[in-house]
């Protein structure tokens, strides 16, 4: 064989012999386990009327608390505005549950400029549909969190809000219980 010949057979081999034991190496090391479940993102809603509305979240259930939904730990932040009116909040997680690509968490409000809400717990449920995300909360049905009828933990209204096109990142991972 010629010498530049054997150089290059030499130089592959070596090449092939180093990237197999990487991938040995890395294919062996232990994975950190998978989340039971979790919501995160963020999204503007769309109003005709031009609100400004938006949720975000950040909820976690490790994968040591898969069986037990309210170990769930995060928070999540939504506001309204129109014309310059509105309220903002942020909720302590107490509760997610996600099936498919859809999530129901709910929360204990810890901060908010609008009166009477911090305290009182809501519920937010998501459809992580890619860039067709919907969005529904509890008080739909319940009216204003500051009103004091709250929803029990992980309750919330369907996903009927459409959120604005261009801002939806939601992402939902999936719970998946022992049954």
């Amino acid at each position: 064989m010629k010498r530049r010949t054997k150089i290059v057979v030499l130089g592959s081999a070596l090449l092939l012999t180093a990237g197999a034991a990487s991938a040995a190496t890395a294919s062996d090391a232990p994975r950190p386990p998978r989340e039971a479940a979790a919501l995160t993102g963020t999204a503007k809603l769309y109003r005709s009327d031009g609100d400004d509305i938006t949720f975000s979240f950040d909820a976690h259930l490790a994968s040591k608390d898969t069986a037990i939904p309210m170990q769930a730990t995060g928070t999540f932040e939504f506001s309204h505005y129109l014309n310059g009116k509105g309220a903002w909040a942020k909720a302590r997680v107490d509760c997610l549950v996600t099936g498919g690509k859809v999530a129901v968490v709910s929360g204990v409000v810890t901060a908010s400029d609008l009166p009477g809400a911090e305290g009182r717990r809501v519920g937010v449920t998501v459809h992580d549909l890619g860039r067709h995300d919907r969005l529904g909360y509890s008080w739909m049905e319940s009216g204003s969190p500051a009103e004091g009828n709250e929803p029990p933990k992980c309750a919330s209204a369907a996903p009927f809000e459409k959120v604005k096109k261009g801002t939806g990142d939601f992402t939902v991972v999936p719970w998946q219980p022992e049954l």
